[in-house]
């Protein structure tokens, strides 16, 4: 006879019930597969906020180099769609929170209700971002070949630019707009690539979330996924006043 015990239908079940099926087999608990997912997602959001720092610290030194240049150059900026975007993130943001509070308390329909409007109000970002590039588009703004100086050169000829003074700036001062939308393009076409890429795993969670996952007691996936929501909002959060709200009433 085998030595090897034999296993009994309470003993399989019990087996089963310390081993949820959404646990990887390379861990021994649960939660020790949280802490490491969570680790992991710092750590991302870590060199998330480095890369940023970046974008952040290039504006800052430049703005104090060509203080003329960016002032004249951000009075192009439209704030009520600035404002109208800071307003939809805000919403985007609280929905989103509600929806890992619907994970967390296993209500499914509230889940997937939660998921679709952050989706939906993800897209009403991007839309609107859309109009505001395609206005610098039509103005000749973006850096390059193309760019225009005309609106600083003679602010006359550009109500957006006259807001900041009847001055002209001169030729020297003026190519320096150039790189006010550089960054301006570099800093909102990164936030709104990660608005993207959040968006796109959002139609995949709700898609799941409709088939009954997240709402097994395994929410780590919808907490990690709201932290980074979270952190692209509050990386717009500071986007807004130091592109479009700084030196705006000189």
């Amino acid at each position: 006879m085998s030595d090897s015990p034999v296993l009994t239908q309470d003993a399989l079940e019990a087996a089963h019930h310390e081993h949820p099926p959404y646990q990887r087999h390379h861990f021994e608990t649960m939660d020790q597969q949280n802490d490491a997912t969570n680790f992991a997602m710092w750590l991302f959001l870590l060199t998330e906020i480095m890369f940023f720092g970046g974008l952040f610290t290039a504006y800052l030194i430049l703005r104090n180099w060509y203080y003329p240049a960016f002032v004249a150059a951000s009075h192009q900026l439209n704030v009520y769609w600035g404002s109208l975007n800071t307003l939809v993130l805000i919403s985007s943001s609280f929905t989103m929170a509600m929806g890992v509070w619907c994970a967390e308390t296993r209500r499914k329909s509230g889940l997937v209700l939660c998921l679709t409007l952050t989706f939906l109000l993800g897209l009403v970002f991007l839309g609107i971002k859309t109009i505001e590039y395609s206005e610098k588009i039509e103005k000749h703004h973006v850096p390059g070949f193309h760019y225009s100086l005309q609106s600083f050169l003679d602010p006359a000829s550009d109500p957006a630019a006259a807001q900041y003074g009847d001055k002209p700036l001169a030729l020297d001062m003026a190519r320096k707009t150039e790189l006010y939308f550089f960054l301006y393009f570099a800093m909102t076409g990164m936030h709104a690539l990660h608005m993207i890429i959040g968006i796109a795993i959002l139609g995949f969670m709700i898609f799941r979330a409709r088939a009954g996952a997240y709402t097994t007691g395994h929410v780590t996936f919808v907490e990690n996924f709201g932290l980074y929501w979270h952190f692209v909002d509050i990386i717009w959060i500071f986007l807004f006043p130091l592109l479009y709200l700084i030196s705006r009433h000189q």
